[in-house]
């Protein structure tokens, strides 16, 4: 079976290759750390091996939950935010139709989303849509008071319960949480809803094959044995026994590292496939979070071609010389459709005709591969197969896998956060939350001056 690949031969003019593979024994080193649990951040390294510790009665037990909750509803919701939220959408919106809200028979709920921001009309209009659906909804957070979901999951468990009866409410809410503390473990068992729990050795961002993200996307019908066969899979092929050479972790690793030492201090990640939108927004989390310390740190950006080519590209081809682009490519795509001919040929386009449109995305992507080289941005291209669950099991858990050894090759602790507190005080502080006196008092004086 074909596996994913990974080609850093278009960065050898900007760091020589023998550079990229003096960093090998130090990525094998820090993947072992991880497997070892012997590095920085050691206590939340429980997804190193989560692939193959799945068992196939917990992946049982999400499928029940999900074809007793299919039976009744139109929609889930989903709460939550950041990594609670990200690696569930991306594996949705990868594999979903495109065109899905408007399709008027599925076969499976659709997947809705709220907690991850703070939009009053957002929410207004998601409850416009909830007033004309049968709907459940999962609710994920550790703590349960994680500003954003708490207030949507108020605000949805409020008109749920007023749209069925609390009692039809209960078994239509699915609690992702913490296995003993935290005021949603508290509700959920007060109120008697489904429960799973978040490991204590996982943080959110690598916490799509937990509950996290196999509950909600098994209720939308995916193949979430796939997702965890690729993860398991590729769980293997990026072992410390995999030689450098042939450990793509490691060789990704290695050489944004080796380019980030070299002045490369943004990394873009481009797609060529309008599906992985979402998939960039979870790998900007894992890796802006988990690198982003110290002063240190690869900034991560991302772009959709071609349409990004008609807006960014001039940028990316002439702008300040500081960029790594990496591509995620899909070798072989589900859909067949040919360039039609055309008698009078007034937009020139009869030299392609009879060619798929995937050819000529092909070239696109080649082309510019080709331009942005030649303007100076070193190019990673990682490719997978096919676009199915299985092979989005393998980029992510590649991904996760990758971030862990790079942070560790830059000296940082990938598995914390600490910055992000400073923004939340900030917040309770002006909301004049009790307990925040000092901090409310401090940032009024400041505001005055």
């Amino acid at each position: 079976m074909e596996t994913l690949k990974v080609d850093i031969s278009k960065i050898f003019e900007f760091v020589p290759e023998a550079d990229v593979f003096d960093l090998s024994q130090k990525a094998i080193d820090s993947a072992k750390a991880l497997e070892n649990k012997s590095g920085k951040g050691n206590d939340f390294l429980g997804w190193v091996n989560l692939p193959s510790a799945i068992s196939d009665a917990e992946l049982k037990d999400f499928e029940n939950t999900a074809a007793l909750i299919s039976k009744k509803v139109d929609a889930v919701v989903v709460i939550g935010i950041g990594g609670s939220y990200l690696g569930t959408r991306a594996v949705a919106e990868a594999l979903s139709h495109s065109f899905l809200h408007l399709k008027k028979e599925r076969q499976h709920p659709v997947i809705l989303y709220a907690g991850q921001n703070m939009g009053e009309d957002y929410l207004t209009e998601l409850i416009e849509i909830l007033d004309t659906l049968k709907y459940a909804i999962v609710v994920i957070s550790k703590s349960g008071t994680t500003t954003e979901p708490a207030i949507a999951f108020r605000i949805l468990k409020n008109h749920l319960e007023k749209k069925v009866g609390k009692a039809a409410a209960k078994d239509l809410i699915i609690a992702i949480t913490d296995a003993r503390k935290g005021a949603l473990r508290v509700t959920a068992t007060n109120e008697g809803y489904k429960t799973y729990v978040i490991p204590d050795d996982v943080g959110g961002r690598y916490s799509v094959l937990t509950p996290v993200g196999l509950v909600p996307l098994a209720i939308g019908g995916f193949d979430i044995r796939g997702l965890v066969k690729g993860a398991m899979d590729m769980e293997k092929i990026c072992s410390s026994a995999t030689p450098f050479a042939k450990n793509p972790a490691c060789i990704y690793a290695a050489a944004r590292n080796m380019l980030y030492r070299s002045g490369k201090k943004i990394e873009i990640l481009a797609n060529y496939e309008n599906k992985f939108h979402y998939l960039a927004e979870w790998w900007k989390q894992l890796y802006g979070e988990s690198e982003g310390k110290k002063n240190r740190g690869i900034f991560p950006a991302s772009v959709d071609f071609s349409a990004d080519l008609h807006s960014m590209g001039q940028y990316i081809q002439q702008g300040e010389r500081h960029l790594i682009e990496t591509v995620v490519s899909v070798k072989e795509v589900n859909s067949k459709l040919l360039i039609p001919k055309e008698k009078e040929d007034l937009d020139g386009l009869n030299y392609i005709a009879g060619m798929h449109v995937d050819a000529v995305n092909k070239k696109a992507e080649l082309g510019t591969m080709l331009a942005h080289v030649d303007g100076n941005v070193p190019n990673i291209r990682i490719e997978i197969p096919k676009l199915n669950e299985y092979y989005l099991g393998q980029l992510m858990y590649f991904f996760e896998k990758a971030c862990g050894i790079s942070g560790y090759l830059m000296g940082v602790n990938p598995f914390d956060q600490p910055g992000v507190e400073d923004y939340k005080n900030n917040m309770f502080a002006l909301l004049e939350k009790p307990g925040y006196e000092k901090q409310t008092k401090a940032i009024q004086d400041k505001l005055k001056q």
